[in-house]
């Protein structure tokens, strides 16, 4: 489990670049008083920490007392932030408009009115270039307030005009509020739960979806509005499983940015996160050719100024580039070649650990332990079945519970005979504890109850009447979910055939090609 530290600035300390640490000394030492030289000294032991210890921190600054420390550290952390600020970023349309917005109050407070409406003029249309409507409402109010308390005669009609403005904006606000919200509270939904596992959880979606979506007279055209509409639809449709509805929006969800090519660089996040979502899709539909032209859209994104100059973009695309590579893996049936993924993985992990969270962590792992078990390594699969089995945490019951059934196959491939009967009980009660029981999951656990009786050279019949029984499951809805964790149909062909899974799975993938060629 990576360490997570609770200390707000030993995080900040360690998530500056070298250029930002030597920027940062050049601001305070601009001014060399005793508490800025102590400040100093607090930012070089923090940098030099590996973990946050407050013992340790004051055994290493023996210039600073105790008592002192609080309001050092808060001093120390403003500080950071300040330096940061100066170094100016010309991509971020934020920063920029609230900068200007910060003009136009100086201006206004020196009685420069009419300068202040000017500068006013040009952060609107600079907003409206970039979608930004928060500013542009501001602006509006900015306006509004200097036409009431002062007579400037900037143009005729204003009183009307700015009224007109606000009202179009605050409409356009309500209706990406709206659809912004139905798409946070269903990736809330997922994170929580993960997939729909019954009728009653689709049923329970459907009504909360048709609650919160917008009228289409609502829902607006504009950039945001499509964006967020298109997210709304896209979890909707992951959560349910419906694979080519979550193709269809998560297809619209990048082409908007594609209309839309100013705006990367505005929501880098937004597009990083759209492109993961259609790579998912075509993974979901086992779309090898749609999801290697949509790999390389997102390899060469990640080499992009706009995505290596921002520490958050940087990581962002780290994690999404990394699970799509390793589900490339997965759909060409070479696990094996996929472990050399791991190092690099696992010492970016370890360098990103403050920024990660726990969802994406046990998503890696996860796909860690598949990747050993897909090569054969079942033990080492164990090790990263076991880091999310004892993490402790209240997120996705879904990948807890597959996590607890892979452990229990991966110890049947090692013949662990004395411990399957615990672990099947076990692991059993879990999952039906978490309602997660699919008629699939039954199939396998009344299956592995039986084999711990099963005579020698009986075990390939067994596994041969298994297959034909969850093969009839195969197009069945409700069990999407079951496949899309674990290929169990590969797994018993490969025990029928006695041959790597890996192998069949890299069979099919060959020859799905042979059938679209």
């Amino acid at each position: 489990m990576p360490n997570r530290s609770v200390d707000t600035l030993f995080q900040l300390v360690k998530s500056l670049e070298k250029s930002e640490k030597r920027n940062f000394k050049l601001y305070v030492t601009r001014n060399t008083s005793a508490e800025q030289l102590k400040v100093i000294e607090l930012f070089d032991a923090l940098d030099k920490l590996t973990e946050y210890d407050e013992a340790n921190l004051l055994k290493k600054t023996p210039g600073i007392k105790k008592q002192q420390l609080s309001n050092l550290k808060a001093h120390l952390y403003k500080l950071i932030l300040s330096s940061l600020l100066l170094i100016r970023d010309e991509q971020n349309i934020d920063i920029q408009l609230h900068e200007q917005l910060g003009f136009a109050r100086i201006l206004y407070n020196k009685g420069l009115y009419l300068q202040a409406l000017k500068l006013l003029d040009k952060l609107k249309d600079l907003a409206r270039q970039h979608n930004q409507v928060s500013f542009l409402m501001q602006a509006i109010f900015f306006e509004k307030k200097i036409e009431a308390l002062h007579i400037t005669r900037s143009s005729d009609y204003r009183a009307a005009t700015l009224v007109k403005e606000s009202e179009e904006v605050a409409s356009r606000i309500d209706r990406i509020n709206r659809s912004s919200n139905l798409s946070l509270l269903l990736y809330d939904w997922y994170i929580r739960h993960g997939h729909a596992r019954n009728k009653k959880d689709e049923a329970e979606l459907e009504a909360f979806f048709e609650k919160h979506l917008p009228e289409k007279s609502e829902q607006g055209r504009g950039f945001y509005e499509q964006l967020y509409r298109s997210q709304s639809y896209c979890w909707y449709a992951f959560i349910r499983q419906d694979f080519l509805m979550y193709y269809r929006y998560t297809s619209k969800w990048v082409e908007i940015f594609q209309k839309h090519p100013e705006m990367i660089k505005v929501e880098t996040l937004q597009y990083i996160k759209g492109i993961h979502n259609l790579l998912s899709a075509h993974f979901d539909l086992r779309n090898e050719e749609g999801f290697s032209k949509t790999l390389h859209l997102f390899e060469e994104l990640e080499k992009s100024e706009v995505v290596q100059t921002n520490d958050n973009n940087r990581i962002q695309a780290f994690v999404y580039l990394q699970l799509a590579r390793i589900n490339h893996h997965f759909l060409k049936g070479t696990f094996t070649e996929g472990l050399k993924l791991i190092p690099y993985l696992e010492e970016k992990l370890g360098e990103y650990h403050l920024q990660l969270d726990r969802h994406r962590v046990l998503v890696f792992y996860y796909k860690i332990a598949c990747l050993y078990f897909g090569s054969g390594d079942n033990e080492r699969a164990i090790d990263y079945l076991q880091k999310i089995i004892n993490w402790k945490v209240d997120l996705r019951t879904d990948l807890q519970c597959y996590a607890r059934l892979l452990h229990l196959i991966a110890h049947y491939e090692l013949g662990n005979t004395e411990i399957l009967e615990y672990l099947i009980k076990s692991v059993y009660r879990f999952m039906a504890k978490m309602n997660s029981l699919s008629p699939v999951e039954e199939e396998m656990f009344r299956f592995l109850r039986n084999s711990l009786a099963l005579s020698a050279g009986s075990e390939k019949a067994a596994f041969a009447h298994l297959l034909e029984k969850i093969k009839a499951y195969e197009n069945d809805p409700r069990e999407t979910r079951t496949f899309a964790y674990l290929d169990v149909i590969s797994w018993l062909e490969s025990k029928v055939e006695g041959v790597p899974v890996q192998e069949v799975i890299r069979r099919k993938s060959e020859n799905g090609k042979k059938k679209r060629g």
